[in-house]
Order: C-alpha cells, then sequence, then structure tokens
C-alpha cells in the first residue's frame, strides 16, 4: 500500500488530464475527418453517376464502376487517417515514435525488394478500374476460369463460378481477361434442324418467334433488338445448322437465351419441323452380300425370324 500511495503521490494529475483532453481531441478530430471522406466521396460518387448518365452509360455500368473506384479510394483513405491518428497517440502516451518511424522504414526497404509481386498485383488492379476493365458485378473469365466478379481488391481479383466455388486471382497474375457483360451482353445459338426442312421456311419461323420475344412486356425490355439470324452455318452429320445472336442489357443473355429455345422448341413441334438426333448408316463394303430383314407382328413366346440371304 505504501508503495501504492508513493507512487500517486508522484503522479502529475494535472498532465494525465491534459493527455487524456489531447488524446480525446486527436480521436474526435479522426472521426470527423473519416466522416468528412465519407461525405466527399458520396458526393463524389452521386456526380459520377450523373455523368457516366449524361453520356449515355447504361446505369447499372456506371454504378458498378462508380462503386468500385470509390471504394478503393475510401479503404485506401480510411487505412492513412487511422495509421497517422495512432502514431500521434502513441506519441502522447510517451511513446517515442522516432524509432517506429525508423524501423517502418528499414522493413519498407526489405519488404520493398522481396514484394516486387505485391507492388505488381496493386499497380494491375489500379490499371484494372482506371480502365474500366471490369467492375463488381460483372461475368468475367479470368485466365480460362469464368465466374461473377464479387470484389476487386488493391491485390486480388476474386469470382464465383456457377458451382459457387471462389476462385481468387493475383492482378499481376491475371495474364487474359474476357469481360462477358461490358455494356451490352450476346447469346449465340446453333439450332440443328433436318436436311428435309426447307431452310428459308425454318428462319421465318425463327424470326417470328424473336419477334414475339420481343414483344413480351417481361422478356422484351432486357433485349436490344430482335433476334439476329445469321442463316445456314455448316452442314452437320445429322442437321443443318443455323447460327443466331440475341443482343441483350449485361447478364441477361442466358436467360433470354434460355426463353428463346423454348419458344423455338414449341414452334418447330406446331408446325412440324424435326430437329433431328445423331444417326449412323453402317456399310459392309461392296464384297458383303446383302441382307433382307423383315419386322414380322410376333405372338408372345414366338422366337423371331431368322433373316435369309439372297442367293449368289
Amino acid at each position: 500500500m505504501d508503495l501504492i500511495e508513493q507512487y500517486l503521490q508522484n503522479v502529475s494529475w494535472d498532465d494525465i488530464i491534459f493527455t487524456s483532453l489531447r488524446i480525446m481531441l486527436i480521436l474526435l478530430l479522426a472521426w470527423g475527418l473519416m466522416l468528412f471522406i465519407r461525405r466527399v466521396l458520396a458526393r463524389l460518387e452521386q456526380r459520377l453517376l450523373e455523368k457516366g448518365k449524361k453520356e449515355g452509360e447504361p446505369p447499372s455500368e456506371a454504378a458498378k464502376r462508380v462503386e468500385t473506384l470509390v471504394r478503393l479510394v475510401r479503404q485506401a483513405a480510411l487505412i492513412a487517417v487511422i495509421v497517422t491518428s495512432s502514431l500521434i497517440v502513441l506519441r502522447e502516451l510517451g511513446v517515442d515514435i522516432a524509432p517506429i518511424l525508423a524501423g517502418a522504414g528499414i522493413v519498407g526497404l526489405a519488404v520493398g525488394f522481396g514484394a516486387q509481386n505485391l507492388v505488381r498485383d496493386i499497380i494491375s488492379g489500379f490499371f484494372f478500374i482506371l480502365e474500366n476493365q471490369v467492375r463488381i458485378g460483372d461475368v468475367a473469365v479470368v485466365n480460362g476460369t469464368g465466374g461473377l466478379v464479387e470484389k476487386i481488391n488493391f491485390r486480388t481479383l476474386v469470382l464465383r463460378d456457377l458451382g459457387g466455388v471462389v476462385h481468387v486471382f493475383p492482378n499481376g497474375t491475371v495474364t487474359t481477361l474476357s469481360n462477358l457483360t461490358n455494356e451490352w451482353s450476346a447469346y449465340i445459338f446453333d439450332i440443328g434442324v433436318a436436311y428435309k426442312e426447307n431452310t428459308d421456311r425454318v428462319i421465318e419461323v425463327m424470326k417470328k418467334v424473336g419477334e414475339e420475344l420481343k414483344a413480351d412486356p417481361e422478356l422484351g425490355p432486357l433485349m436490344l433488338a430482335e433476334p439476329e439470324i445469321f442463316g445456314v452455318d455448316k452442314f452437320a452429320d445429322s442437321a443443318v445448322v443455323i447460327k443466331g445472336r440475341i443482343k441483350t442489357k449485361p447478364i441477361r443473355q442466358w436467360m433470354i437465351g434460355r426463353e428463346y429455345l423454348r419458344r423455338v422448341k414449341q414452334a418447330f413441334d406446331a408446325n412440324r419441323i424435326e430437329i433431328p438426333f445423331p444417326h449412323r448408316t453402317l456399310y459392309f463394303g461392296e464384297a458383303s452380300k446383302p441382307v433382307d430383314l423383315k419386322l414380322l407382328h410376333q405372338q408372345p413366346n414366338q422366337e423371331p425370324p431368322i433373316p435369309k440371304q439372297n442367293a449368289a
């Protein structure tokens, strides 16, 4: 108890009170600065959205791009404020921050030599966003792997594929990037019909289905134009293939494409247009003798007829 009383007597309560007040003021200023940054970025986000709208950019596209940019700038600014305020608070508590800064400089120098890949990732990620290559909510194929872009960080690009698997790519390792939903999307279809069908008639039926789909009150607004029927694309083994394309709003191509194929199937059935299945013709060669096969109505438990070969 005597030691505690002696220690309390030597404590300068005035210094503690003033130090506490200064720390509270520093924290208050840091909080106010963070709040100011958030409000400024919110106004900047609104102005960028209005600018994109005036330039004719689709609202969804502008929102994704602006959200990505503002989120990264906010993250960097808040980290800078937190680190700076923390160092000032330590100095007010009597901690000598000079060794901390010197150590941070040495560590930064050492890390700089070994973190070249990290710097490359950060620079690549910055240009991804600056050049509007990919945004959150896009469907992209990165290094051969496709999925929905869930996150774009300073260092990594995160995709989630159709099976729910999350793929993380360091930005510096991205060698190929294909954006499937930038400004507009397209659904490419190849429809095969039997060789006996009149392809002009088939194309007319397909165009009519496309017109009806464009006139649909729910699905029509998602389409940028009626389906384009390019015509006969190739002669396959069992079918004549007709190729076409449907241009839609971003990320809507699969929904529109599935509905179009469903309606085409119904229209083909109604017009008795055959969609063939693969089949093969067996040829035994000229040296083989012809074989006559006959299909007879068999009674129950009756042995099947034995094919007979024609006389040579």
